[in-house]
């Protein structure tokens, strides 16, 4: 089989996914390294995975289970698998995938809520089986005009890793198809429900009419996180500011409670990936009992 050269109109094309409008207009992006491919031929979201002669060798068994599925698998050169890659030492494993956002209404209200765990234990012979289900209270994040990549991604992994039940981006956020938000999510992005809503009045309507208690992380909070167990019990939605500007006043003012996290060090205060890392532990806590 012959490679494919940086030249190849397929890899042409798959290139112009590093910027933004193309995205937009195909409603495709590119997922680089093994974790992400992974992760997306799990939830069934690639079009076309392209591979170096080095990542054949290397991820030998994901190319072949990607093919094995009915993925197209496309050999290329190492110098077309720099082009698709964006690191600085490419993988030479990268996919075209659909898009993965979906309507807020959607994350507001899973076919799933609740559900974060699920085990079935076999009875007898005949192959019938109890399934049993552990039933915990949506759990939502929400960051506002959240601006860096890497922090987008990093929020998005530490919602799947506490099991939240999704996450919105609220305002003029990132794009979470970004080339550094897909590799910061580490695979994450393609098991948690994404919503994108530029009015950040319609989000905070839609969360109050879905009956989610709405927490805004603000440094003058008139809650302690941790006298905020009972509120955490419920469905929340938890707001995130902006890096540089934190959480709009006037925002923060429309949530049902504000929390603040208490710092007993000489910290200022926290970047946003640590705040949400520390108020998402807190909430999946507080449910998960």
């Amino acid at each position: 089989m012959d490679a494919l050269s940086e030249r190849n109109p397929r890899v042409v094309s798959a290139v112009k996914l590093h910027r933004g409008a193309h995205r937009r207009k195909t409603g495709l992006f590119l997922a680089e390294g093994a974790n992400s491919v992974a992760a997306a031929l799990d939830a069934g979201r690639i079009e076309e995975l392209f591979y170096s002669p080095r990542a054949a060798e290397r991820d030998h068994e994901l190319v072949a289970g990607a093919a094995a599925t009915g993925v197209r698998t496309t050999l290329v050169s190492e110098r077309a698998a720099e082009h698709l890659g964006e690191t600085v030492t490419p993988p030479g494993l990268v996919a075209i995938c659909r898009q993965v956002d979906v309507p807020l209404a959607q994350v507001l209200s899973p076919d799933t809520s609740g559900v974060v765990a699920e085990s079935a234990v076999a009875l007898g012979q005949s192959g019938s089986s109890d399934v049993t289900r552990s039933v915990h209270p949506l759990m939502l994040a929400v960051p506002v005009e959240i601006s860096d990549p890497g922090n987008a991604g990093t929020l998005i992994r530490v919602a799947d890793a506490v099991g939240a039940n999704g996450v919105v981006l609220a305002g003029d956020s990132v794009d979470p198809h970004n080339g550094k938000c897909v590799r910061a999510c580490a695979g994450s992005l393609f098991h948690v429900p994404l919503a994108r809503e530029r009015d950040i009045g319609t989000v905070l309507h839609a969360l109050s009419e879905s009956g989610i208690t709405v927490l805004a992380t603000t440094a003058r909070g008139e809650v302690d996180l941790d006298d905020a167990e009972e509120i955490l019990s419920g469905p929340v939605a938890w707001l995130f500011g902006n890096e540089a500007h934190g959480l709009d006043p006037a925002v923060a003012a429309r949530a049902d409670h504000r929390i603040r996290i208490p710092i007993h060090g000489r910290a200022e205060s926290l970047n946003l990936a640590a705040a949400a890392a520390i108020c998402l532990y807190a909430g999946a806590r507080v449910q998960h009992r």
